[in-house]
């Protein structure tokens, strides 16, 4: 008597399950979701376009280059320059000190503390993100300015020698660096979950084989939760970048804004995109509006090639990113 071969009966079953009118329900509600998905993008890029185009045509000077925003004047005057270089400064230093913090903090909760210090310390983690972005700026305008305004100090006279840290102008800490600071504080929590529940994923096999061919707990991390989490750490830091860059409230109550750009971070002065068209918005005229939507444009373009490039990191460690499954 034959017998069928092992896929064969798979085979037979998918064909079954793909006729069952659940399956095939869910299969059109997930399709359509995805492209439900791309043609909202679609038609926010074409919006975003089709206004900025308008603004850029009636620029007197160079969209990308000029330090001015004035869409106001006759002829109009208005460049991203600085909305650019605050974006990405403070994005940066955002980055710079939230990711290390947070794996830190991930590496904490799930393999080193006891369980019952464990969970309140994640629902902790967990709370800080819930908080709104108004209440971090109100903080970081009242208690972050003034005690950063010793920070700075120290700075300038002990790393003034390298010129980003050399602060040529008076003032509070109004400037990129305190924004770079409250920034990290609030992508710290996103970073810090995500990277936990990746960290605890890790098989425990992997984790054990390691312990008993004699290797210590930070041995098991670097050869085993590392390598494993390294796609779920790209994904963690890449959301975390996505609030930064696109952060409103909390950057137009802190930052001093000015159209100049400095490298002396630690003078006051600067921009971002959000920053500007939350401070614009309202006193801007219809010409004025689509000058910031030129804006924006630029930094929905920022965030895409952001993204396209953790995509394209994670793709090339196919190992590790699931794609091979």
């Amino acid at each position: 008597m034959a017998t069928t071969s092992s896929p064969d009966i798979q085979r037979s079953r998918r064909a079954q399950s793909a006729t069952r009118p659940g399956d095939r329900i869910f299969s059109g509600l997930s399709r359509g979701s995805g492209i439900t998905l791309l043609v909202i993008m679609a038609a926010i890029a074409v919006f975003l376009t089709y206004r900025a185009a308008l603004a850029i045509s009636e620029d007197s000077t160079n969209f990308f280059t000029t330090f001015e925003w004035n869409p106001a004047n006759t002829p109009p005057v208005f460049g991203i320059a600085v909305l650019a270089f605050g974006t990405l400064v403070s994005s940066v230093i955002a980055m710079v000190i939230a990711v290390p913090v947070a794996i830190g903090i991930a590496l904490f909760i799930s393999h080193y503390a006891p369980r019952k210090l464990a969970k309140p310390l994640a629902y902790v983690v967990d709370l800080l993100a819930a908080v709104p972005s108004i209440i971090y700026g109100l903080w970081g305008a009242i208690f972050l300015v003034p005690y950063l305004d010793g920070l700075n100090r120290w700075l300038d006279q002990y790393m003034g020698w390298t010129y980003i840290f050399d602060k040529s102008q008076d003032g509070v800490a109004r400037n990129l660096f305190t924004v770079g600071i409250l920034l990290a504080i609030m992508i710290l929590p996103i970073i810090t979950n995500v990277t936990r529940e990746v960290f605890l994923q890790v098989p425990k096999m992997h984790e054990e084989a390691a312990l008993a061919l004699g290797a210590t707990r930070w041995e098991v991390i670097r050869m085993s939760v590392l390598p494993f989490g390294r796609s779920g750490i790209i994904s963690a830091s890449m959301l975390g970048l996505g609030r930064a860059l696109g952060e409103t409230m909390a950057v137009a109550v802190v930052l001093s804004p000015s159209f100049v750009i400095s490298g002396h971070l630690l003078d006051p002065g600067g921009g971002t995109f959000a920053q500007n068209i939350a401070a614009k918005f309202n006193e801007a005229n219809e010409f004025g509006r689509d000058a910031l939507i030129a804006s924006g444009l630029v930094l929905f373009a920022i965030t895409l090639l952001v993204n396209g490039a953790a995509r394209w990191i994670i793709g090339r460690r196919k190992e590790y990113s699931g794609a091979a499954a």
